[in-house]
């Protein structure tokens, strides 16, 4: 087996409170960017138990224009013992919108503040099931009006985590 400990009883869990500490982690998933379809890849590193460094890369291939939001985010957890860990986001990021082939415009490029949170439920000490919500807000401007606008999405997705331990 690929790790040994795991041979026998691949869904067993250890007891205790679950350690993030010096963990990286992988996540490819699916869910809607709006009321739109989007597929999301993240890489988060923990460098102890309640913080983690999280950078993502989400795409929105919609009919009419492509989005990409790309952002860094910081976990914020309270690990608890058993197999659901609660968690919180905040982030920073570039929004980025491709005109398709039907509209003759330029791509936009504006900047991008997230938050909210989720749930991991572990099936085993090293995956985990991931369930994330959170409130992108772009900012950006209206044609021919002075000031800044916000724009709200609804940023929903399901994804498998990877854990890796890193030793020091």
């Amino acid at each position: 087996a690929l790790v040994p400990a795991l041979a026998n009883h691949p869904y067993r869990m250890s007891q205790g409170v679950r350690a993030y500490a010096n963990r990286l982690s992988f996540s490819p998933g699916f869910g809607s960017l709006g009321a739109e379809r989007l597929f999301t890849f993240r890489l988060a590193y923990h460098p102890n138990n309640w913080l983690g460094y999280e950078g993502s890369l989400d795409h929105n291939p919609a009919q009419s224009v492509h989005a990409v939001l790309h952002s860094v985010s910081v976990l914020v957890r309270h690990p608890f013992s058993g197999r659901v860990q609660p968690y919180a986001a905040l982030g920073y990021g570039m929004f980025m919108v491709f005109p398709g082939r039907s509209l003759n415009a330029d791509p936009v490029t504006k900047n991008a503040l997230s938050a909210g949170g989720g749930l991991e439920l572990f099936i085993r000490d090293d995956l985990a099931l991931r369930g994330d919500m959170r409130r992108a807000t772009v900012f950006g401007r209206e044609k021919d009006r002075e000031g800044v606008v916000t724009y709200a999405y609804l940023e929903q997705s399901i994804a498998l985590v990877f854990y890796r331990a890193i030793t020091p």
